[in-house]
């Protein structure tokens, strides 16, 4: 009978704990995404952004997406994942060109706040940063020929339209665009959060960490690094930051065990809350999730292979 009581306990603060911070999680990311959507709907609106073509085509069209690709990348890149959407969602962007701005994305944003993050638990900040725009950029080049992507918006946007909008009209467009989405967001991150916590009042998630170590040698780590990295796949480098700082200062892992670490998930983290983000979008599960992982491996292993090259006794002449 106390097992049962225990399990009804567990499962009621679990659920609790879960819907609270899914609520909160939710405020939180409204608070950037409405604003940010906002702006840009009126800088779209404005023909601002038409006018900058000449100096945004170049470098969106090498990465094969519009001029207009650029605001939601930057955002993304200062602010965060919310930001990116935020500005996403005003502009009549095709499927294949909202995959690559995802995957861009969620490689690399926040690069200011969990760079510092990164910088003060084991790794260079510029470092960290420069490797996960170079990470974004990469993964974006390979996955063109398979998503198939291009520099021509599948609708008229910004420029293109010989007369702009009302201003009413253009609100009331941005309006209903974005309660649709927020309206999928709720649901998602509500479910996530709460089958999170559910996880974490069971205690099954330290059993999960021990279980992947079979994984983690594939992705290049070593298994006592586990429980940070599950910590940032979960949670991201923002939540689980703390955790990854205490880790650091304890002494038990190596700089070289800490490197290693921040180069994988500073590519792939936060797997958990941020991909489903971008379903409502209809975006492939398969390019939120793959193309991340195999690029994380790829750093790695390809770091482990100069370490070790780094660390060969040098013959003398």
């Amino acid at each position: 009978m106390n097992g049962e009581n225990a399990f009804w306990t567990r499962l009621k603060e679990g659920t609790i704990a879960g819907l609270k911070k899914g609520w909160d999680g939710f405020v939180w990311m409204m608070k950037i995404i409405v604003p940010i959507s906002l702006c840009t709907a009126i800088f779209d609106w404005s023909g601002l952004l038409g006018r900058l073509d000449f100096l945004l085509k170049p470098l969106m069209g090498w990465l094969d997406l519009p001029p207009a690709a650029a605001l939601p990348l930057i955002i993304g890149m200062l602010s965060s994942v919310y930001g990116g959407i935020g500005a996403m969602i005003v502009f009549p962007f095709s499927t294949a060109q909202m995959t690559l701005m995802a995957v861009f994305i969620l490689t690399a944003h926040a690069l200011i706040q969990e760079g510092i993050i990164q910088g003060q638990s084991g790794i260079h900040p510029l470092k960290a940063t420069l490797v996960r725009i170079g990470a974004a950029v990469v993964t974006v080049l390979l996955m063109v020929p398979w998503v198939g992507s291009s520099t021509v918006m599948p609708a008229a946007a910004y420029g293109a339209l010989t007369v702009s909008p009302a201003f009413l009209e253009m609100i009331r467009h941005w309006a209903w665009t974005t309660f649709r989405l927020t309206a999928k967001i709720f649901f998602i991150i509500m479910a996530l959060l709460t089958l999170l916590e559910l996880l974490k009042a069971f205690g099954w998630i330290h059993p999960f960490v021990r279980a992947i170590g079979p994984f983690l040698r594939i992705m290049g780590l070593d298994q006592k690094v586990g429980f940070l990295w599950m910590t940032a796949v979960i949670f991201g480098l923002s939540y689980g930051g703390a955790i990854i700082l205490e880790e650091a200062k304890s002494g038990r892992l190596s700089r070289e065990d800490l490197e290693l670490l921040h180069l994988s998930i500073g590519t792939n983290h936060s797997m958990v809350e941020d991909p489903p983000l971008f379903l409502p979008m209809g975006i492939h599960p398969f390019w939120l999730y793959v193309p991340r992982l195999v690029m994380a491996i790829i750093i790695v292993r390809l770091v482990r292979l100069w370490q070790r090259y780094a660390r060969r006794p040098r013959q003398t002449a």
